[in-house]
Order: C-alpha cells, then structure tokens, then sequence
C-alpha cells in the first residue's frame, strides 16, 4: 500500500472512531425537520446583478485589516485574513497591501519603464511594449519581511491576521526580466540592478544580477487579471522567494551597475539588526516557514470532537517537503498529509485530522522543505540572531487552546 493510501486509510480508521458526526447532524434533522427556505421560492438575482462578482454579503467580515494609525496615511500596511481562507491562492481584493507614500493612480499609456546604466542600448519601454513580449504565468507566495516581526520579543498579537497576514500567494503573469535584459544588452561589468518604483516614496531597491536573469518577473497581471493600483498597477518587478519589498511596485526604472546602490530600503531599512551592535545586510530569502490557520486565535472550539488542523507551510528555498504537527506543545509530532500541488516557492496547505477531548492543547506546526531547511524553535532563532530585528522571523508558532475552546498567541 503506498503512502497517499496509508494516510487515507488512516483518516477513515479515525473518523470512525468516537462519536460520529453524521449521526448528530441526523439526530439534529429529526428533531427539526428540513425545510424550504425563502430563498428557494422565488426567482434569485439576475445575471450581471454585479458586473464585477462580489462575495456574498455573509463573508463581508472577510476583508484585510490594518492593525491601526500610521505615521502618514500612506505608509502603513493591510493584512491578508489567513483564518478564512482555502486552499493556496490569496483571493486579489484579499491580498495584503504595504505601501510608503500611498497609492498612485497611473494612465498606463502614459507609464514608461527606463532601462539604462551599464546596457549596450538603453531603452524606454511602454506598457504595449512589454505586453507584447513572450509572457509566463507562475504561481508563488509573496511574504513581507516584517510578516511576525513582533514576535521576536514574544507574543506579539492577539490575531492570526494581524501576526501572520503580510503574506499572500498568487499567479503572477508578466515578462521574465532575463527578457528585457537581453533585448538591452547587460554589460559584462554589470553586477547588480537598482530597481525604482513611480510612487512618491521613490521605493529603490539592490537586485543581484543572478535573481535578475535567473526567475524575476516583470509583472502586469495578477490572479488572471491586470494588476490593480495597490498591488503596482501597472507594473512591478516580481522576485520569487525573496523579501516583498523588493519586488518593486509601480516600476518606472532599471538601471545596472558594477555594486549595491545602497538606497535607503537596504540601509536604514529592511536590515537585521544584532545585539552586538551590526547588521545582517542584504537577507534577501525568505526562509522555511509554516503556521496553523485553524484552529487559530481568531476562531473558538465550541464544542469537543473532530476537527481538521489545516494550516500553510512556505519556503523561498524551493519546495515544501514535510510539515509535522504538534498538539502537546512540541512534546510529540505527527506528520501532517501536504495537499497538492505543491509548488515551488508557493503556499502549501497541510492538514491533519485531530480528536479535542476538552483538555488544553497547545498546537504547533514546523516545516521542512527540499533543501533540508528546518523550521526553527523561537529559542533557537533568538540563539542565533539575536532579538534586534523587525524582520525575518520563521519560528515555529504556538497556539494555545483552552478548556472553553478559546484558542491565544502563547510563546512555549
């Protein structure tokens, strides 16, 4: 029997087991019969009632949130609700947003993208220039680096959506920058490529000329439609399994050079600093990752029983490998089934069938992707960093569900 089989095998032998669920729904449906609802007896809604579709109105809590005030209206961040989503692919209008100086609302017949520097031949691209060039759809997550970063000090948040929201994963559409950088002709000096975006914070980011030429994207759609204005709208630079700040939004400009351009976004910015008073620099990966998305603190266990651990596991080294799961606080650990696909550089859904028995739990997830990456304990990752940094945090992450089902963000 192969192991896809054992697993299924096994997820039977356990919904067997104890009480059965169908058996109270049935006792449930004899005690109140089924019966037709107002919906069901007239005439629904006509067709194009909404030229755009829209969720229904029963999911309307089902929206990013901000976790309040910024310094400026423009420069703060939206998270994505990872505790009401399914499978892999962030819905677009659910997408997590960051932004530095707001939203530009840009004419793409207007909109052009500079390519110059150490280039045999400089060039000017319109957005019909770009479109018409051979494209390619790939799906992959796109992770802010500060996603957690208040958990270096503990437990930093009261909400899934708020400690693990800057994080979503799309299909992403566009030109592969190796493209253009062909058609322009990268001098051999050329080492690195500063990136900038045409919003009002002038965003720049260092690319390494290797990302450029190995998987970066130059991206006008988005989830099989044209990218809308908070996600770069309509055009940015997209880097597979590195920090979201560099994939640039709004791009107007590629310029190569021989070093780093240091901009302010690799200096006093999105650097990770150490107790001994220096800097990890240039921390572009994003590293093995995983966390339950239910149960999780925005949901409460009403009642005991069956329930299916689910969760999202993500690398920026590769694949996901094996997600293990923990409901005794990382004393033990199961292997939790991974759902296909399992995709390079994307969001993977596990999932994990568990019994509560009303006792206090404490459910942990730790991934392991195809480099042989492990996701580290928070004990272990303050060990070797510090607890300095705002950014690039992938500790194992600890819920804590309570005799009454009321599931916190606690530190084990």
């Amino acid at each position: 029997m192969s192991s896809k089989q054992n697993q299924t095998a096994g997820r039977r032998r356990f919904l067997r087991g104890g009480a059965v669920l169908g058996a109270s729904l049935a006792a449930g449906a004899r005690a109140e019969p089924l019966t037709v609802a107002p919906w069901s007896k007239t005439p629904g809604e006509p067709v194009l009632w909404h030229p755009y579709g829209e969720p229904s109105p029963f999911e309307k809590n089902v929206v990013r949130r901000s976790r309040g005030a910024a310094p400026l209206p423009g420069a703060n961040s939206s998270m994505t609700p990872l505790q009401d989503l399914h499978g892999i692919i962030t819905p677009t209008g659910l997408v997590f947003e960051r932004h530095h100086a707001g939203i530009p609302q840009i004419d793409p017949e207007q909109h052009r993208l500079a390519v110059h520097g150490l280039v045999e031949r400089p060039t000017i691209f319109t957005m019909n220039d770009l479109v018409r060039l051979p494209s390619v759809s790939r799906i992959h997550f796109l992770e802010c680096s500060g996603n957690t970063g208040r958990e270096w000090k503990g437990p930093g948040t009261a909400s899934l959506q708020f400690s693990h929201g800057l994080l979503s994963c799309c299909e992403w559409t566009g030109v592969p920058l190796a493209t253009v950088l062909e058609e322009v002709g990268v001098k051999p000096e050329g080492a690195w490529i500063l990136a900038e975006g045409a919003d009002s914070a002038g965003m720049t980011r260092s690319v390494p000329i290797g990302k450029a030429l190995d998987d970066a994207l130059l991206v006008y759609a988005q989830n099989g439609e044209r990218l809308r204005p908070e996600h770069g709208y309509p055009l940015r630079l997209f880097l597979p399994g590195f920090e979201g700040n560099m994939s640039v939004k709004w791009l107007r400009r590629l310029k190569v050079g021989r070093e780093p351009f240091m901009s302010r976004e690799e200096t006093s910015k999105y650097t990770d600093s150490l107790p001994d008073g220096t800097a990890r620099q240039f921390t572009f990966l994003m590293e093995t990752k995983s966390v339950i998305t239910f149960p999780a603190p925005d949901h409460r266990l009403k009642e005991k029983g069956f329930y299916e651990i689910s969760g999202l596991a993500w690398t920026g080294r590769g694949r996901i490998k094996r997600v293990d799961v923990s409901t005794d606080g990382g004393r033990s650990w199961t292997e939790a089934r991974l759902q296909e696909p399992v995709l390079d550089r994307a969001l993977t859904r596990f999932r994990l069938p568990w019994r509560w028995d009303g006792a206090p739990a404490v459910l942990q997830s730790r991934a392991l992707d195809e480099s042989g990456f492990v996701q580290p304990s928070g004990a272990q990752l303050v060990a070797a960093r510090g607890f300095e940094s705002n950014y690039h945090f992938n500790a194992i992450q600890s819920w804590n569900v309570a005799s009454d089902g009321v599931i916190t963000n606690v530190q084990v």
